[in-house]
């Protein structure tokens, strides 16, 4: 039962404010995927969460993925040398065509003369152990700095052997740069990510020592149009999506760039016609991902309504309040022929090796 009511509720601190939609809308439940789907976007390692695998329990997880119809997914978790091997012994070769994993490299190598090279062979030894493709977290542009103090940013030309290393091996490169926009903000009552900033204050890069959003975004665009052999994804909605015109200037002007759609279902969904025209202007081009730690039951469920029904006005989220912004979604509606590809074709050409369709679960 609801607890009693505050005696001014002109002062109800918005923390204690959740409203309760009086919209009655179609709700089209979708507890699978409608084709085999490939998840992109997972962490399924120890990088992330203290030393314990995010997935305790691998046939668990395996089931999971049947129940929903995830033919595969993609472990951005690998890191490199024997953590490396570790995610490989767990997910791909115990249980090939399921699981892909990405390396990433150990910055620190950039000290001293000759760092590029040595990222590049690092970048080479984990693909010749089994590694799919490279993952480059945002902390490259907002945390990596050099032997002198300096931050490095994604364009920085010390990393051209890296960038060139990945292209002439052929893995791609799922790139996170800078945040969502809001965290570049001051922190103050005009910011739409406030309630998630209060708990999160180590999630804002509004202080001095940090690049501003736009130069961060700029790096992305140069190291794409620099590298036109590299295949890179720019997960999180190309990491800017909140302006899906530049998403899609991007997109049409560089065939070496895609985007996945992870954890960005809630800025999607706020400007569905938007987001769906970006989807239908490049169908090749856009990857299906959760973002999980791992991924659970709901976050395919609500993925799986966003992309393939027409439902309005419901939550992105299970949680309430949700977790990055008070607003509801509505869902894309897309075509048959443009969902196998969101779901899995694009992924599995950008990946080879994954489970092919109709083969699993």
């Amino acid at each position: 039962m609801d607890g009693p009511e505050p005696g001014d509720l002109a002062d109800l601190p918005l923390r204690e404010y959740i409203p309760r939609s009086c919209l009655r809308t179609a709700e089209s439940p979708r507890p699978r995927a409608r084709f085999a789907a490939v998840d992109s976007h997972t962490h399924l390692g120890r990088w992330l969460t203290g030393g314990r695998w995010a997935v305790p329990d691998t046939s668990a997880f395996l089931a999971l993925m049947d129940e929903c119809n995830v033919a595969a997914a993609v472990n951005l978790d690998g890191r490199w040398g024997d953590e490396l091997e570790a995610n490989l012994d767990r997910y791909d070769r115990r249980h090939p065509e399921r699981f892909a994993t990405f390396c990433h490299v150990d910055w620190t190598a950039l000290a001293g003369a000759g760092g590029g090279e040595r990222l590049a062979a690092s970048l080479c030894r984990s693909v010749a152990a089994g590694a799919r493709g490279l993952k480059v977290w945002k902390d490259l542009g907002l945390r990596v700095r050099d032997a002198d103090g300096a931050l490095v940013l994604p364009d920085d030309p010390r990393l051209d052997p890296l960038w060139r290393a990945a292209g002439e091996l052929g893995v791609p490169v799922a790139i996170h740069t800078a945040d969502p926009v809001a965290f570049f903000d001051p922190v103050n009552r005009h910011n739409e990510r406030l309630e998630e900033l209060l708990a999160h204050p180590d999630w804002s890069f509004a202080g001095p020592g940090f690049p501003r959003f736009a130069r961060l975004i700029d790096a992305l665009e140069a190291l794409v149009a620099t590298y036109p052999q590299t295949t890179f994804v720019g997960v999180h909605a190309g990491c800017y999506a909140e302006d899906l015109g530049w998403v899609d200037r991007m997109l049409g002007t560089y065939p070496n760039f895609h985007i996945d759609i992870a954890a960005r279902i809630a800025e999607l969904g706020r400007q569905p016609r938007a987001a769906r025209r970006l989807v239908l202007r490049h169908p090749a081009r856009v990857l299906f991902g959760t973002d999980g730690i791992p991924p659970c039951r709901s976050d395919y469920e609500i993925a799986f309504r966003f992309l393939e029904t027409a439902d309005e006005a419901f939550p992105y989220s299970a949680s309430d309040p949700p977790p990055t912004g008070r607003w509801p979604v509505s869902a894309l509606d897309l075509p048959h022929r443009v969902l196998e590809g969101v779901y899995a074709g694009n992924c599995r050409r950008l990946v080879p090796g994954l489970a092919p369709a109709g083969g699993h679960p």
